[in-house]
């Protein structure tokens, strides 16, 4: 182990060596974070895939317009309401619009569903190699890992094969075989690492993708339909959100120097797995703990508001001045995904006997941009994102926490495998930002004379 002080001591040595005057930024006309000083995204491709609207350009300005989703054209609104009216899972055909760009028929659909459903099961080697010998303690880094470990588990072929046909039935067996691997990733660690009985249930490959994933985490493999449909919408709002997000943009960028799809989607992973992406969720719901232990009464607006503006102000919260669950990159006026969202969790906390707690995270999405906009007079309209009520939801379903981000991973699993076949046939050089070396010119100083 490395000494604590001189760890210290070389840390602040590569802080010295490391730091860039914020200011260069702006002057070599530097796009940090690939944003304009708009705050819009700069432009570095293009995508068939799915778009996030949040506002129009007129004039030459930015100008905010209610939120809105698409999925290779189609308003996510759309395909959920058409999922609801005929009392259907949805996120099946969801995934089949993102990979092949139509809606399926109802003879595709059920083919689909039979192909998904048949890489649900993994092989016993692979589980126990893969999963159960190596028991994370992150569950998020354990699906990475396990992703990692599925080239060696390969049948197919060579995996380094670069075709479409190739790429395609990997993708599937990747999307079919997630929410297996994220349920027995849970498993092993609360069994290994939690105390907890080893619960390994088999999945049920004539089931949708959120019946798998309640049967799978639940003792007793017993859930509801009102659960089950909730859970649907959750995986099919968080399916895809365009092409410049962080971890679909990593996809690209991986997919782009001709490496094989599990490193791909492995490093797609680990990026939604960072706070600032895919974990997002969590915060909201570590920040609601600390609200609802500070403030008793949860009816008081008053009394909420307060808080919150304690939490903006950095005299509460983690000190950041942020109120989790609300602003978004792109949305302004409204997240359509956080809408939806909220109208079932509304729904399932009425069955749960939890409304008081929804009224408590209504209350945030309605007071809290005032008091956002009140310090930051300059921004622009702030509204509540789809991770103040993820968690929600997820808790109320009695998901355990650290199934929250891999949820996300495994709805997402089917976009990134969509960009990933999007990058390999629209085949472009590989992705290669600019960087301006900032440094004086220093002469070299023999060993012997250094001080």
């Amino acid at each position: 182990m490395i000494d604590k002080e001189w760890l210290q001591r070389f840390a602040e040595k590569v802080r010295d060596a490391d730091k860039i005057d914020p200011a260069l930024y702006r002057k070599y006309g530097v796009k940090r974070g690939l944003r304009n000083d708009d705050g819009t995204g700069v432009l570095v491709g293009l995508t068939t895939i799915g778009n996030v609207h949040g506002y129009v350009m007129s004039e030459g300005e930015r100008q905010a317009v209610p939120g809105e989703l698409f999925y290779r054209g189609i308003n996510v609104k759309d395909l959920v309401n058409a999922d609801r009216k005929e009392h259907r899972f949805g996120y099946e055909e969801a995934a089949y619009l993102l990979m092949f760009g139509e809606l399926p028929t109802e003879k595709r659909l059920a083919d689909w569903n039979k192909k998904l459903g048949s890489y649900r099961k993994l092989s016993d080697g692979f589980k126990e190699n893969a999963i159960l010998r190596h028991p994370p303690m992150d569950i998020m880094n354990g699906m990475a890992r396990s992703i990692l470990f599925a080239y060696a588990y390969d049948e197919r072929g060579n995996p380094e094969d670069p075709t479409i046909e190739r790429c395609l039935e990997n993708s599937i067996n990747l999307i079919g075989a997630m929410p297996t691997i994220a349920a027995y990733a849970y498993q092993a660690k609360a069994h290994y690492h939690l105390g907890q009985s080893l619960l390994i249930h088999n999945p049920l490959p004539d089931k949708s993708t959120a019946e798998n994933i309640l049967s799978l985490i639940r003792e007793d493999s017993k859930f509801t339909r009102l659960e089950a449909d909730t859970l649907d919408l959750a995986l099919i709002l968080h399916a895809e959100h365009g092409g410049g997000n962080n971890s679909s943009f990593v996809t690209h960028v991986v997919t782009s120097a001709h490496t094989d799809i599990y490193s791909s989607i492995a490093a797609s992973i680990l990026s939604l797995k960072g706070s600032r992406h895919g974990g997002a969720n969590l915060r909201v719901m570590r920040q609601m703990d600390e609200i609802k232990e500070n403030v008793k009464d949860w009816t008081n607006t008053a009394h909420v508001v307060d808080y919150l503006a304690k939490i903006a102000d950095k005299k509460a919260g983690d000190g950041t001045g942020l109120i989790y669950g609300l602003g978004h990159a792109v949305y302004t006026i409204s997240d359509p995904r956080a809408q939806m969202l909220k109208r079932k969790a509304r729904e399932l906390a009425k069955e749960k006997k939890r409304t008081a707690e929804m009224k408590l995270f209504e209350t945030i999405e309605n007071e809290g941009p005032a008091i956002i906009k009140a310090r930051h007079p300059r921004a622009e309209d702030v509204c509540a994102n789809v991770d103040l009520y993820s968690g929600f939801v997820y808790d109320m379903l009695n998901i355990p926490r650290d199934l929250y981000t891999p949820l996300f991973a495994v709805s997402r699993c089917v976009s990134w495998c969509a960009h990933r076949m999007e990058e390999l046939i629209n085949a472009g050089p590989i992705i290669r930002p600019a960087y301006k070396p900032i440094y004086r010119k220093r002469d070299y100083v023999p060993l012997k004379d250094r001080k």
